[in-house]
Protein backbone atom coordinates (compact mmCIF):
# COMPACT_ATOMS: atom_id res chain seq x y z
CA UNK A 1 0.00 0.00 0.00
CA UNK A 2 2.81 2.39 0.91
CA UNK A 3 4.49 1.65 -2.41
CA UNK A 4 1.29 2.44 -4.35
CA UNK A 5 0.86 5.72 -2.52
CA UNK A 6 4.43 6.65 -3.29
CA UNK A 7 3.92 5.88 -7.00
CA UNK A 8 0.75 8.01 -7.10
CA UNK A 9 2.56 10.91 -5.44
CA UNK A 10 5.46 10.63 -7.88
CA UNK A 11 3.09 10.57 -10.85
CA UNK A 12 1.29 13.67 -9.59
CA UNK A 13 4.56 15.49 -9.13
CA UNK A 14 5.81 14.44 -12.53
CA UNK A 15 2.58 15.16 -14.42
CA UNK A 16 3.33 18.80 -15.26
CA UNK A 17 6.67 17.76 -16.72
CA UNK A 18 5.22 14.81 -18.61
CA UNK A 19 2.65 17.04 -20.32
CA UNK A 20 4.76 20.19 -20.60
CA UNK A 21 5.53 21.29 -24.11
CA UNK A 22 3.03 19.21 -26.13
CA UNK A 23 -0.07 21.40 -25.75
CA UNK A 24 -2.49 18.52 -25.13
CA UNK A 25 -3.31 19.94 -21.72
CA UNK A 26 -4.05 23.46 -22.99
CA UNK A 27 -7.32 25.11 -24.02
CA UNK A 28 -7.06 28.43 -25.88
CA UNK A 29 -9.90 30.94 -25.58
CA UNK A 30 -10.50 34.49 -26.73
CA UNK A 31 -12.38 36.64 -24.23
CA UNK A 32 -14.36 39.46 -25.86
CA UNK A 33 -15.45 42.07 -23.32
CA UNK A 34 -18.13 44.67 -24.04
CA UNK A 35 -17.95 48.44 -23.46
CA UNK A 36 -17.47 49.88 -19.99
CA UNK A 37 -18.30 53.17 -18.29
CA UNK A 38 -15.06 55.08 -18.82
CA UNK A 39 -14.45 56.66 -22.23
CA UNK A 40 -11.39 54.51 -22.90
CA UNK A 41 -13.56 51.40 -22.35
CA UNK A 42 -16.33 52.40 -24.78
CA UNK A 43 -14.85 50.25 -27.58
CA UNK A 44 -14.68 47.12 -25.45
CA UNK A 45 -11.73 44.89 -24.64
CA UNK A 46 -10.24 41.55 -25.60
CA UNK A 47 -7.82 39.09 -24.01
CA UNK A 48 -6.23 35.70 -24.48
CA UNK A 49 -7.15 32.93 -22.03
CA UNK A 50 -5.15 29.74 -21.61
CA UNK A 51 -6.54 26.94 -19.44
CA UNK A 52 -4.19 24.19 -18.27
CA UNK A 53 -5.90 20.94 -17.31
CA UNK A 54 -2.80 19.64 -15.54
CA UNK A 55 -2.15 22.56 -13.23
CA UNK A 56 -5.84 23.52 -13.04
CA UNK A 57 -4.90 27.14 -13.70
CA UNK A 58 -6.49 29.55 -16.15
CA UNK A 59 -4.32 32.51 -17.14
CA UNK A 60 -5.63 35.77 -18.59
CA UNK A 61 -3.15 37.49 -20.95
CA UNK A 62 -4.09 41.15 -21.23
CA UNK A 63 -2.48 43.42 -23.84
CA UNK A 64 -4.38 46.53 -22.72
CA UNK A 65 -2.69 47.41 -19.44
CA UNK A 66 -1.76 50.99 -18.57
CA UNK A 67 -1.40 52.97 -15.38
CA UNK A 68 -2.13 56.58 -14.51
CA UNK A 69 0.82 56.27 -12.15
CA UNK A 70 3.31 55.94 -15.00
CA UNK A 71 5.83 58.77 -15.20
CA UNK A 72 4.47 61.72 -17.21
CA UNK A 73 1.37 59.68 -18.09
CA UNK A 74 -0.89 62.61 -19.01
CA UNK A 75 1.82 64.46 -20.95
CA UNK A 76 2.62 61.32 -22.94
CA UNK A 77 -1.08 60.65 -23.48
CA UNK A 78 -1.62 64.16 -24.84
CA UNK A 79 1.37 63.86 -27.17
CA UNK A 80 0.38 60.43 -28.47
CA UNK A 81 3.14 58.47 -26.75
CA UNK A 82 1.02 56.31 -24.49
CA UNK A 83 2.82 53.24 -23.18
CA UNK A 84 0.72 50.08 -22.87
CA UNK A 85 1.80 46.70 -21.52
CA UNK A 86 1.03 43.00 -21.66
CA UNK A 87 0.46 41.21 -18.37
CA UNK A 88 -1.01 38.01 -17.01
CA UNK A 89 -3.29 37.31 -14.06
CA UNK A 90 -5.82 34.67 -12.94
CA UNK A 91 -8.86 34.44 -15.23
CA UNK A 92 -11.47 34.23 -12.47
CA UNK A 93 -10.34 37.53 -10.99
CA UNK A 94 -10.75 39.31 -14.33
CA UNK A 95 -14.12 37.72 -15.09
CA UNK A 96 -15.42 38.79 -11.68
CA UNK A 97 -14.24 42.36 -12.31
CA UNK A 98 -16.02 42.58 -15.66
CA UNK A 99 -19.24 41.18 -14.21
CA UNK A 100 -19.08 43.67 -11.33
CA UNK A 101 -18.65 46.54 -13.80
CA UNK A 102 -21.61 45.33 -15.91
CA UNK A 103 -19.75 44.45 -19.12
CA UNK A 104 -20.55 41.76 -21.66
CA UNK A 105 -18.31 38.68 -21.51
CA UNK A 106 -18.21 36.16 -24.36
CA UNK A 107 -15.61 33.37 -24.53
CA UNK A 108 -14.59 31.78 -27.85
CA UNK A 109 -12.82 28.42 -27.54
CA UNK A 110 -10.38 27.83 -30.42
CA UNK A 111 -10.01 24.44 -32.07
CA UNK A 112 -6.25 24.29 -32.63
CA UNK A 113 -3.82 21.38 -32.85
CA UNK A 114 -1.81 20.76 -29.65
CA UNK A 115 1.42 22.09 -31.15
CA UNK A 116 -0.31 25.38 -32.01
CA UNK A 117 -1.73 25.67 -28.51
CA UNK A 118 1.75 25.22 -27.09
CA UNK A 119 3.14 27.76 -29.57
CA UNK A 120 0.58 30.33 -28.44
CA UNK A 121 1.38 29.65 -24.78
CA UNK A 122 5.12 30.14 -25.40
CA UNK A 123 4.46 33.29 -27.40
CA UNK A 124 2.20 34.75 -24.68
CA UNK A 125 4.74 33.91 -21.98
CA UNK A 126 7.46 35.65 -23.98
CA UNK A 127 5.22 38.71 -24.38
CA UNK A 128 4.94 39.26 -20.62
CA UNK A 129 8.72 39.33 -20.08
CA UNK A 130 9.97 42.77 -18.94
CA UNK A 131 11.93 43.28 -22.15
CA UNK A 132 8.89 42.52 -24.34
CA UNK A 133 5.78 43.61 -22.47
CA UNK A 134 5.69 47.35 -23.26
CA UNK A 135 4.56 48.93 -26.53
CA UNK A 136 3.32 52.29 -27.77
CA UNK A 137 -0.43 52.25 -28.14
CA UNK A 138 -2.22 53.29 -31.33
CA UNK A 139 -6.01 53.35 -31.26
CA UNK A 140 -6.44 51.81 -34.72
CA UNK A 141 -3.18 50.04 -35.60
CA UNK A 142 -1.61 48.74 -32.40
CA UNK A 143 -3.92 48.09 -29.48
CA UNK A 144 -4.93 45.08 -27.39
CA UNK A 145 -7.20 43.87 -30.17
CA UNK A 146 -4.65 44.11 -32.99
CA UNK A 147 -2.31 41.92 -30.96
CA UNK A 148 -4.89 39.23 -30.31
CA UNK A 149 -5.82 39.33 -34.00
CA UNK A 150 -2.16 38.75 -34.89
CA UNK A 151 -1.97 35.78 -32.49
CA UNK A 152 -4.94 34.21 -34.28
CA UNK A 153 -3.15 34.78 -37.58
CA UNK A 154 -0.04 33.09 -36.18
CA UNK A 155 -2.12 30.14 -34.99
CA UNK A 156 -3.57 29.68 -38.49
CA UNK A 157 -0.20 30.06 -40.26
CA UNK A 158 -1.15 33.37 -41.82
CA UNK A 159 -4.43 32.22 -43.38
CA UNK A 160 -6.45 34.60 -41.18
CA UNK A 161 -4.72 37.59 -42.77
CA UNK A 162 -4.79 35.93 -46.16
CA UNK A 163 -8.59 35.87 -46.05
CA UNK A 164 -9.28 39.21 -44.38
CA UNK A 165 -6.27 41.33 -45.33
CA UNK A 166 -7.79 42.37 -48.64
CA UNK A 167 -11.52 41.80 -48.08
CA UNK A 168 -13.42 45.10 -48.03
CA UNK A 169 -14.63 46.25 -44.63
CA UNK A 170 -18.16 47.25 -43.77
CA UNK A 171 -17.47 50.84 -42.67
CA UNK A 172 -14.71 53.38 -42.41
CA UNK A 173 -12.83 53.69 -39.14
CA UNK A 174 -14.91 56.78 -38.36
CA UNK A 175 -18.07 54.80 -38.91
CA UNK A 176 -16.91 52.17 -36.43
CA UNK A 177 -15.99 54.84 -33.89
CA UNK A 178 -19.43 56.40 -34.15
CA UNK A 179 -21.16 53.05 -33.65
CA UNK A 180 -19.74 53.22 -30.12
CA UNK A 181 -20.10 56.95 -29.32
CA UNK A 182 -23.55 57.76 -30.74
CA UNK A 183 -25.27 57.94 -27.34
CA UNK A 184 -23.11 60.86 -26.10
CA UNK A 185 -23.61 63.79 -28.53
CA UNK A 186 -20.93 66.06 -27.03
CA UNK A 187 -18.16 63.44 -26.91
CA UNK A 188 -19.23 62.03 -30.26
CA UNK A 189 -18.92 65.46 -31.86
CA UNK A 190 -15.63 66.37 -30.17
CA UNK A 191 -13.83 63.13 -31.01
CA UNK A 192 -14.92 63.25 -34.64
CA UNK A 193 -14.16 66.97 -34.92
CA UNK A 194 -10.57 66.23 -33.90
CA UNK A 195 -10.02 63.24 -36.19
CA UNK A 196 -8.94 63.90 -39.75
CA UNK A 197 -9.65 62.47 -43.16
CA UNK A 198 -7.34 59.45 -42.83
CA UNK A 199 -10.04 57.59 -40.89
CA UNK A 200 -12.48 58.12 -43.77
CA UNK A 201 -10.62 55.85 -46.18
CA UNK A 202 -12.12 52.49 -47.20
CA UNK A 203 -11.05 49.74 -44.83
CA UNK A 204 -10.35 46.05 -45.00
CA UNK A 205 -11.86 43.53 -42.60
CA UNK A 206 -8.35 43.14 -41.18
CA UNK A 207 -8.26 46.85 -40.30
CA UNK A 208 -11.75 46.72 -38.82
CA UNK A 209 -10.45 44.26 -36.27
CA UNK A 210 -9.08 47.05 -34.11
CA UNK A 211 -12.39 46.42 -32.34
CA UNK A 212 -12.88 43.38 -30.07
CA UNK A 213 -16.42 42.81 -31.32
CA UNK A 214 -15.16 42.62 -34.90
CA UNK A 215 -12.64 39.94 -33.95
CA UNK A 216 -15.44 37.95 -32.31
CA UNK A 217 -17.63 38.39 -35.39
CA UNK A 218 -14.93 37.14 -37.75
CA UNK A 219 -13.57 34.18 -35.83
CA UNK A 220 -17.04 32.79 -35.11
CA UNK A 221 -17.55 31.49 -38.66
CA UNK A 222 -13.92 31.21 -39.76
CA UNK A 223 -12.45 27.98 -41.19
CA UNK A 224 -8.77 27.26 -41.72
CA UNK A 225 -6.65 24.39 -43.01
CA UNK A 226 -4.25 22.88 -40.48
CA UNK A 227 -0.77 21.41 -41.08
CA UNK A 228 -2.29 18.04 -41.98
CA UNK A 229 -4.50 19.55 -44.68
CA UNK A 230 -7.64 19.18 -42.59
CA UNK A 231 -10.26 21.95 -42.83
CA UNK A 232 -11.27 23.01 -39.33
CA UNK A 233 -13.71 25.50 -37.85
CA UNK A 234 -11.63 27.84 -35.73
CA UNK A 235 -14.17 28.28 -32.93
CA UNK A 236 -15.42 25.07 -31.34
CA UNK A 237 -17.52 26.65 -28.58
CA UNK A 238 -19.01 30.04 -27.68
CA UNK A 239 -19.89 30.73 -24.07
CA UNK A 240 -21.77 33.85 -23.03
CA UNK A 241 -20.67 34.37 -19.45
CA UNK A 242 -22.53 37.64 -18.82
CA UNK A 243 -24.71 40.18 -20.61
CA UNK A 244 -24.63 43.81 -19.50
CA UNK A 245 -27.87 45.31 -18.21
CA UNK A 246 -29.05 48.80 -19.14
CA UNK A 247 -25.97 49.76 -21.15
CA UNK A 248 -26.36 51.66 -24.48
CA UNK A 249 -26.04 49.14 -27.32
CA UNK A 250 -23.29 49.21 -29.91
CA UNK A 251 -25.02 50.00 -33.19
CA UNK A 252 -24.83 47.59 -36.09
CA UNK A 253 -24.77 50.52 -38.50
CA UNK A 254 -23.51 54.04 -37.65
CA UNK A 255 -26.13 56.75 -37.46
CA UNK A 256 -26.24 59.72 -39.78
CA UNK A 257 -25.28 62.29 -37.18
CA UNK A 258 -25.44 65.49 -39.19
CA UNK A 259 -29.27 65.89 -39.02
CA UNK A 260 -29.07 65.86 -35.22
CA UNK A 261 -26.29 68.46 -35.19
CA UNK A 262 -28.07 70.62 -37.75
CA UNK A 263 -31.29 70.47 -35.75
CA UNK A 264 -29.50 71.50 -32.58
CA UNK A 265 -27.69 74.32 -34.39
CA UNK A 266 -30.87 75.66 -35.99
CA UNK A 267 -32.62 75.61 -32.61
CA UNK A 268 -29.75 77.46 -30.94
CA UNK A 269 -29.62 79.91 -33.84
CA UNK A 270 -33.32 80.68 -33.47
CA UNK A 271 -32.79 81.53 -29.80
CA UNK A 272 -29.84 83.77 -30.68
CA UNK A 273 -31.88 85.52 -33.38
CA UNK A 274 -34.41 86.34 -30.67
CA UNK A 275 -31.64 87.90 -28.56
CA UNK A 276 -30.61 90.18 -31.45
CA UNK A 277 -34.21 91.16 -32.12
CA UNK A 278 -34.59 92.10 -28.45
CA UNK A 279 -31.50 94.25 -28.82
CA UNK A 280 -32.89 95.86 -31.98
CA UNK A 281 -36.01 96.76 -29.97
CA UNK A 282 -33.69 98.55 -27.56
CA UNK A 283 -33.90 96.02 -24.73
CA UNK A 284 -30.68 95.93 -22.74
CA UNK A 285 -31.24 92.25 -21.90
CA UNK A 286 -31.11 91.49 -25.62
CA UNK A 287 -27.64 93.00 -25.99
CA UNK A 288 -26.38 91.20 -22.89
CA UNK A 289 -27.70 87.85 -24.08
CA UNK A 290 -26.42 88.40 -27.63
CA UNK A 291 -22.97 89.23 -26.31
CA UNK A 292 -22.79 86.37 -23.82
CA UNK A 293 -24.02 83.85 -26.40
CA UNK A 294 -21.12 84.85 -28.63
CA UNK A 295 -18.73 84.46 -25.70
CA UNK A 296 -20.08 80.99 -25.01
CA UNK A 297 -19.88 79.92 -28.67
CA UNK A 298 -16.38 81.33 -28.91
CA UNK A 299 -15.33 79.44 -25.80
CA UNK A 300 -16.73 76.08 -26.98
CA UNK A 301 -15.55 76.27 -30.58
CA UNK A 302 -12.34 78.09 -29.71
CA UNK A 303 -11.25 75.49 -27.17
CA UNK A 304 -12.16 72.73 -29.64
CA UNK A 305 -10.15 74.55 -32.32
CA UNK A 306 -7.18 75.06 -30.02
CA UNK A 307 -7.18 71.35 -29.20
CA UNK A 308 -7.47 70.52 -32.89
CA UNK A 309 -4.44 72.64 -33.83
CA UNK A 310 -2.47 71.11 -30.96
CA UNK A 311 -3.31 67.56 -32.04
CA UNK A 312 -2.43 68.23 -35.67
CA UNK A 313 0.75 70.25 -35.16
CA UNK A 314 2.27 69.05 -31.90
CA UNK A 315 1.47 65.36 -31.33
CA UNK A 316 1.96 61.84 -32.69
CA UNK A 317 -1.80 61.27 -32.99
CA UNK A 318 -1.53 60.68 -36.74
CA UNK A 319 -5.27 60.01 -37.15
CA UNK A 320 -5.87 63.71 -36.37
CA UNK A 321 -3.65 64.88 -39.22
CA UNK A 322 -5.01 66.22 -42.54
CA UNK A 323 -8.06 67.73 -40.89
CA UNK A 324 -9.89 70.33 -42.95
CA UNK A 325 -11.86 71.41 -39.89
CA UNK A 326 -8.82 73.63 -39.31
CA UNK A 327 -10.31 75.98 -41.89
CA UNK A 328 -13.16 77.02 -39.61
CA UNK A 329 -12.54 75.54 -36.15
CA UNK A 330 -9.69 77.83 -35.19
CA UNK A 331 -8.25 79.09 -31.88
CA UNK A 332 -9.07 82.61 -33.13
CA UNK A 333 -12.63 82.01 -31.95
CA UNK A 334 -11.38 82.34 -28.36
CA UNK A 335 -11.20 86.07 -29.06
CA UNK A 336 -15.03 86.05 -29.04
CA UNK A 337 -14.97 85.40 -25.29
CA UNK A 338 -13.68 88.82 -24.13
CA UNK A 339 -15.22 90.60 -27.12
CA UNK A 340 -18.65 89.15 -26.37
CA UNK A 341 -18.39 90.24 -22.75
CA UNK A 342 -17.42 93.75 -23.82
CA UNK A 343 -20.26 93.76 -26.35
CA UNK A 344 -22.70 92.77 -23.59
CA UNK A 345 -21.71 95.09 -20.78
CA UNK A 346 -19.72 98.11 -21.95
CA UNK A 347 -21.38 101.48 -21.65
CA UNK A 348 -18.75 103.07 -23.89
CA UNK A 349 -20.34 103.44 -27.34
CA UNK A 350 -16.97 103.44 -29.10
CA UNK A 351 -15.87 100.20 -27.42
CA UNK A 352 -19.22 98.61 -28.15
CA UNK A 353 -19.01 99.45 -31.84
CA UNK A 354 -15.41 98.14 -32.01
CA UNK A 355 -16.39 94.87 -30.33
CA UNK A 356 -19.36 94.44 -32.67
CA UNK A 357 -17.19 95.09 -35.73
CA UNK A 358 -14.47 92.61 -34.71
CA UNK A 359 -17.01 89.95 -33.73
CA UNK A 360 -18.78 90.33 -37.04
CA UNK A 361 -15.47 89.91 -38.87
CA UNK A 362 -14.52 86.89 -36.75
CA UNK A 363 -17.77 85.06 -37.45
CA UNK A 364 -17.68 85.93 -41.15
CA UNK A 365 -14.22 84.38 -41.38
CA UNK A 366 -15.68 81.29 -39.74
CA UNK A 367 -18.54 81.14 -42.25
CA UNK A 368 -16.08 81.49 -45.12
CA UNK A 369 -13.99 78.71 -43.57
CA UNK A 370 -17.00 76.38 -43.48
CA UNK A 371 -17.81 77.07 -47.14
CA UNK A 372 -14.12 76.65 -48.05
CA UNK A 373 -14.10 73.27 -46.29
CA UNK A 374 -17.06 72.26 -48.46
CA UNK A 375 -15.59 73.50 -51.74
CA UNK A 376 -12.15 71.98 -51.12
CA UNK A 377 -13.70 68.52 -51.20
CA UNK A 378 -14.27 68.99 -54.92
CA UNK A 379 -10.55 68.17 -55.15
CA UNK A 380 -9.62 64.48 -55.06
CA UNK A 381 -7.04 65.08 -52.31
CA UNK A 382 -9.75 65.90 -49.77
CA UNK A 383 -12.50 63.54 -48.71
CA UNK A 384 -13.08 64.12 -45.00
CA UNK A 385 -16.51 63.14 -43.71
CA UNK A 386 -17.08 66.27 -41.64
CA UNK A 387 -20.62 67.25 -42.60
CA UNK A 388 -21.61 66.88 -38.94
CA UNK A 389 -19.07 69.52 -37.92
CA UNK A 390 -20.07 71.88 -40.70
CA UNK A 391 -23.77 71.60 -39.94
CA UNK A 392 -23.18 72.34 -36.27
CA UNK A 393 -21.12 75.47 -36.79
CA UNK A 394 -22.55 77.04 -39.94
CA UNK A 395 -26.01 78.22 -38.75
CA UNK A 396 -24.62 79.63 -35.49
CA UNK A 397 -21.78 81.45 -37.25
CA UNK A 398 -24.19 82.82 -39.87
CA UNK A 399 -26.45 84.34 -37.21
CA UNK A 400 -23.54 86.10 -35.53
CA UNK A 401 -22.07 87.21 -38.87
CA UNK A 402 -25.30 88.66 -40.29
CA UNK A 403 -27.21 89.98 -37.25
CA UNK A 404 -24.29 91.31 -35.24
CA UNK A 405 -24.82 94.94 -36.25
CA UNK A 406 -24.37 98.29 -34.58
CA UNK A 407 -27.58 98.63 -32.67
CA UNK A 408 -28.32 101.58 -30.46
CA UNK A 409 -26.76 101.01 -27.05
CA UNK A 410 -28.73 101.28 -23.85
CA UNK A 411 -27.03 102.37 -20.69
Amino acid sequence: MTRKIAIVILLCLAAPFLYAGNGENLTIKIAVIGPGNELYFWWGHIALMIDDSVTGRSRFYDYGLFSFENENFFVNFALGRLLYSCGVSPTDRNIATYINTNRDIVLYTLDLPPEKREEIREFAEANILPENRDYYYHHFRDNCCNRIRDIIDMATDGSFYEQYGSESGRFTLRGHVRRHTWFSPIIDWALNFWMGQNIDLPTTVWEEMFLPSEVGKRIEDYYYTDANGERRKLVSDIETVYRAVGRPPVLEVPLRQWPRELGFSLGASAVMCFFFFLQAWNYRAGRILAGLSQSLAGLVFGVAGLMLYFLVLCTNHDYTYSNINMLFGTPLLLAAVPLGIRYAFTTDTRKYFAAARILRLLWRITVLGVFASMLIKLLPQFWQNNLTDQMLMLPIALVFALLNRRHKTTG
